[in-house]
């Protein structure tokens, strides 16, 4: 079976240093900016996703390894083992996983990386938990904002499996956030309830969309009819 050494020797092959430049200006890697001095190879989600699959049977030990790296795509890799590991997992090494998950944020550091994380193993561990709630209203109110990004996102499983409601939740909380980033994201989870309930969405908007910034609520009302999305817009639902 192909070796830990081995994947790191795939890693540096697969490196494009002009497509690592152009990541760097589009995950905003400058000085002050949300991804400060994040180091990129170049190499795309598609081909981390594969290497994922090859190197799946060295979990949760590589993951642990490569989650602590300056380089984006290692880390990034890293989250892509444990969700590659954790979708075959027994109950006890899924919540092996998703403790994992939660004792490392710090490393989850973009919004890429929660993106493509979250909703797979925090959400798809707390889903039929009766403690999700919880868990997730906490990270909601965390100080760092990939942790508040990971808490609506997880909500995407909820979500999928008939359970609206905990999105709402976590909106609710997140509201009035500051962070550009988590606009989009609540906004974003927020049309996905309406995809497949508009009049739950609806509801909760006619309650809050006056508090909303403008891009929160711009996404969320994304799909629904021009004329009420001008209403919306205008402050006159």
């Amino acid at each position: 079976m192909p070796t830990f050494a081995e994947l790191k020797k795939d890693l540096r092959k697969l490196a494009d240093p002009k497509r690592a430049e152009i990541l760097s200006r589009f995950f905003k890697t400058g000085p002050g900016e949300y991804g400060e001095g994040d180091v990129f190879l170049g190499i795309t989600v598609p081909t981390t996703r594969g290497l994922a699959r090859k190197y799946r049977h060295l979990g949760l030990p590589a993951a642990a390894k490569l989650l602590r790296s300056k380089i984006h795509e290692e880390r990034l890799l890293a989250l892509l083992l444990l969700v590659e590991n954790f979708q075959i997992a027994s109950e006890p090494e899924r919540k092996r996983i998703f403790d994992f998950y939660l004792r490392h944020t710090a490393y989850i550091n973009n919004w890429d990386l929660v993106d493509l994380s979250a909703d797979k193993i925090v959400g798809g561990y707390l889903w039929r938990k009766p403690r999700g709630t919880k868990v997730l209203a906490k990270l909601a109110r965390s100080c760092r904002l990939w942790e508040r990004r990971i808490a609506i996102l997880a909500t995407f499983q909820f979500i999928k499996n008939g359970k609206p409601e905990e999105t709402l939740k976590i909106a609710k909380i997140l509201l009035r956030d500051e962070q550009d980033l988590l606009h989009k994201a609540v906004g974003w989870m927020l049309r996905e309830v309406g995809k497949r309930d508009q009049a739950l969405e609806a509801s909760f908007l006619k309650k809050h969309y006056r508090q909303m910034p403008r891009t929160m609520l711009r996404y969320a009302i994304e799909r629904f009819p021009r004329n009420e999305r001008q209403k919306y817009l205008r402050g006159e639902i």
